[in-house]
């Protein structure tokens, strides 16, 4: 078919290669980097489809201007790059990759919790600066997890996963949903659904995984630190504006936690002054799904998602599904 389809960053060959077999142009951003709102706007011009990444701002003007757009195909699970309203009015399909990237950011999120809780890259750097002088009792004590309570920002599948990974660990699991309750959690963990000061005040561990959107950015912010405990952690793999970066600084100086652990940032990949400073927090470069697998089933998604649309059928995870009505 003559279908032009431009890809904004290189990904995975699985999900090229078939797009490749069935559209006559098929290009890859060949730079390193996100391309810049002037450059996204030239490539989306005459474009059939655009396979985007959460970095890439997919505005109104730039829908607007790319007469032949039939599809926006996001590489993520999240969509708040792309102005939706502004598409779902010309008649442009967005879809995302849910579901494929739900286990391995999960274990991100666990990842990130040890990581903080027993000190790890503290030892690291300890151990690699030649500092290291044998065991003693009192170096690097962090905190246990074992019947403590973890509480989830956010109930959806990422979060669910996260939140059944603590059986290990005999935990006791709060949640906060904004839409309804999750019967899994509460039937197979004893989880309680709680608001969101209950659960700020009771919780141990705090992981968030909610989507951004007017109401969950800043969601937590210098009211809700000061509710925590002191000997609380954060984890965030899900999105960084959900968290004041300001606000966390603030709260990490000055002890009002004990410490977090992030995967994502407020204006990623710029970091808010003071944070890489302090050595009670894990900085993480979005490593939320970058496993082997996961990444290539997200290539293989977000090309079927295109290869759907570009044949007048109903993709599998469209996000505006006013449009196909």
């Amino acid at each position: 078919m003559t279908w032009n389809v431009f890809i904004t960053r290189q990904i995975p060959e699985e999900g090229v290669d078939i797009l490749k077999k069935v559209c006559q142009t098929v290009e890859v951003n060949p730079y390193d980097r996100p391309l810049t709102c002037g450059e996204l706007l030239k490539e989306a011009k005459n474009r059939d489809a655009m396979l985007t990444m959460l970095s890439d701002r997919m505005d109104a003007r730039l829908i607007q201007d790319a007469a032949n757009l039939k599809i926006i195909a996001n590489y993520a699970v999240g969509y708040d790059n792309v102005d939706v309203r502004a598409a779902t009015a010309k008649g442009v399909i967005v879809t995302n990759t849910p579901g494929v990237l739900t286990d391995s950011t999960a274990d991100m999120a666990w990842a990130l919790l040890f990581s903080v809780i027993r000190r790890i890259v503290e030892g690291d750097k300890l151990t690699r600066s030649g500092k290291f002088g044998g065991w003693a009792p009192m170096m690097l004590l962090g905190g246990d997890l074992v019947g403590k309570t973890l509480g989830i920002i956010g109930a959806g599948r990422i979060g669910t996963a996260m939140a059944m990974r603590s059986r290990g660990w005999n935990m006791r699991i709060l949640y906060m949903s904004q839409s309804k309750r999750n019967a899994v959690l509460e039937e197979m963990l004893g989880a309680k659904r709680v608001d969101l000061e209950t659960l700020l005040k009771e919780s141990d561990f705090i992981s968030i995984h909610t989507p951004l959107s007017e109401k969950t950015k800043h969601l937590i912010g210098a009211q809700e630190f000061s509710l925590m405990k002191r000997t609380a952690y954060l984890i965030n793999t899900g999105r960084g504006a959900v968290i004041d970066e300001e606000a966390l600084v603030y709260a990490l100086e000055n002890k009002l936690i004990a410490g977090a652990g992030l995967d994502v940032y407020e204006e990623e990949p710029k970091l808010k002054p003071g944070l890489t400073a302090l050595d009670n927090v894990v900085l993480a470069p979005h490593l939320g799904s970058a496993t082997v697998e996961t990444r290539a089933k997200m290539s293989l998604m977000a090309a079927e998602n295109i290869i759907a649309v570009l044949n007048n059928q109903k993709p599998d995870n469209c996000v505006n599904p006013e449009v196909l009505a």
